[in-house]
């Protein structure tokens, strides 16, 4: 092994030669800068010197194994010229505020999202909480449930409820899974792993990110005996790449693949652009401004699958990837009635009907919107038994869970408000919101007259004003922790 001193490193810190110290390797990345997601800035901050600490708060430990070449690592850091100052201080993921409640005062999720727009660092924050573009469809996702009305029934024996049910044949407790969300750490310092012990502790199933914090081994190792993981897919450009990914996540205990499908390009998440022009900028770009195509200062933390995913990827791919694996496959950001048809044509064992949180196309439709049209062609064709539909997006109360399996829904996802239960109060928190959730779906069960899942039926809910979006009640819950898109020059 090839020993580089401390001093040999910090002179070679700018955009045309670039190194830095990761976990005692020294790696020029001088080549990688312009195809790093996340922009160039944040590397360049880090030129010549020890970026451990900040590369630790985002990635996994085995990103730089799985996406760059070995030529990359020119050795290792002479450990005799090593100040004891070297390693870069970075701000604490969040900063306690002086009056944080009691978790026990935390009673619904606008709660926790409340605690964590005061507690999570800009960068967090940004990330967890964006929407694309002026944030319509991330805003319609929790508003069309708002459309819905009970038709609760009554003078039922309504003293035992059951909630548990089957995804995919593997027992849930209730019909909720923990979807997969990146970057978990720019929350807490455990990342996903603490998703994992709470999905345990509840008796429900977490979905793996491919673009985790943690690495798939530390969230598969983290699991208890018994304990059912799914595995999220972005399929990527190298197909070399995509297959290890699919074997590596089957070695470890996946029992399914939900193939992420609505990332061909990163929406335009301005919330996330903005806190990038707040990076280092002016230290790599020269003169003549030559180097100001590379910059990528539209992407923000989002843009991290933005250069992996492969935008080929289409309908006659889904046979090379059943070639690779016998899992089931789930199709996860359909859209379109026409979209949940051809899944259930090809084969597909599930589809989550999903906008991806509002995060891609604004004015895409919210999940629940298109539903019950998705719920009723499918019988019609007589795909419906051959086929799960789960949902994402808005949910945020038991009543909206109530409504989605109302209207055909195996089991719905829940991703950012688990972010910000994590952020505000750690694996606890996590827990809470899920009971205060199981909580709020057994309440409505009982006072509809339902006493299992079963019994939830089309004919307890009233969806005539669902697609009719002038009429949405006010929710003073949301809008009150809601945080505007502010323009970045409002003097213009």
């Amino acid at each position: 092994m090839v020993f580089i001193s401390e001093k040999e490193v910090a002179e070679h810190n700018t955009y045309q030669d670039c190194w830095v110290i990761i976990h005692n390797k020294v790696y020029d990345l001088t080549k990688f800068l312009p195809e790093h997601p996340g922009g160039v800035g944040v590397i360049l901050d880090q030129a010549g010197k020890d970026a451990t600490t900040i590369f630790d708060t985002i990635h996994p430990q085995d990103i730089i194994l799985r996406y760059l070449s070995p030529d990359v690592c020119l050795g290792e850091v002479d450990p005799a010229t090593v100040s004891k100052t070297s390693n870069v201080e970075v701000k604490r993921h969040y900063e306690p505020i002086k009056k944080k409640p009691p978790l026990n005062e935390i009673l619904n999720l606008f709660d926790f999202e409340a605690v964590a727009s005061q507690l999570s660092a800009a960068e967090a924050w940004s990330y967890f909480s964006c929407g694309a573009n002026d944030e319509i469809s991330y805003r319609e996702n929790h508003n069309a449930f708002h459309r819905i009305w009970l038709r609760p029934r009554v003078m039922r024996d309504v003293s035992h409820i059951d909630m548990s049910t089957k995804i995919l044949g593997h027992d849930s407790s209730f019909p909720l899974y923990i979807t997969a969300t990146a970057m978990a750490k720019l929350g807490h310092p455990e990342g996903e792993v603490l998703l994992t012990r709470a999905a345990h502790s509840h008796g429900i199933i977490q979905m793996i990110p491919s673009f985790g914090s943690c690495s798939l081994e530390e969230m598969t190792s983290a699991r208890e005996k018994g304990q059912i993981q799914f595995y999220q897919l972005y399929v990527n450009k190298n197909r070399n790449i995509a297959r290890k990914v699919i074997q590596t996540a089957q070695e470890n205990g996946c029992k399914a693949f939900f193939i992420t499908v609505d990332v061909s390009v990163i929406g335009r998440r301005e919330k996330d652009m903005q806190i990038k022009y707040d990076g280092a900028l002016p230290n790599i770009i020269d003169e003549n401004n030559e180097n100001d195509n590379y910059l990528r200062r539209d992407q923000g933390a989002s843009g991290v699958a933005a250069s992996l995913i492969d935008p080929s990827f289409n309908w006659n791919d889904l046979k090379w990837i059943r070639s690779i694996t016998s899992l089931p496959i789930v199709i996860k950001g359909i859209q379109t009635l026409e979209d949940a048809i051809l899944a259930a044509e090809y084969g597909c064992d599930g589809i989550v009907l999903s906008n991806h949180g509002g995060r891609q196309l604004d004015f895409a439709p919210s999940a629940i919107e298109i539903l019950p049209e998705v719920v009723e062609s499918l019988k019609k064709l007589g795909l419906f038994d051959k086929i799960e539909i789960y949902i994402d997006g808005g949910i945020r109360r038991g009543t909206d869970i109530f409504k989605a399996i109302a209207l055909g829904a195996k089991a719905v996802g829940l991703g950012r408000p688990l972010l910000y239960a994590m952020s505000s109060y750690g694996q606890v928190g996590v827990e809470h919101a899920l009971q205060i959730l199981k909580d709020e779906l057994e309440i409505t069960m009982r006072l509809s007259g339902a006493n299992t899942l079963a019994d939830i039926c089309p004919e307890m809910v009233d969806i005539k004003n669902l697609t009719n979006h002038s009429i949405t009640p006010k929710d003073y819950l949301s809008s009150k922790v809601y945080k505007r898109l502010v323009p970045r020059r409002s003097n213009l």
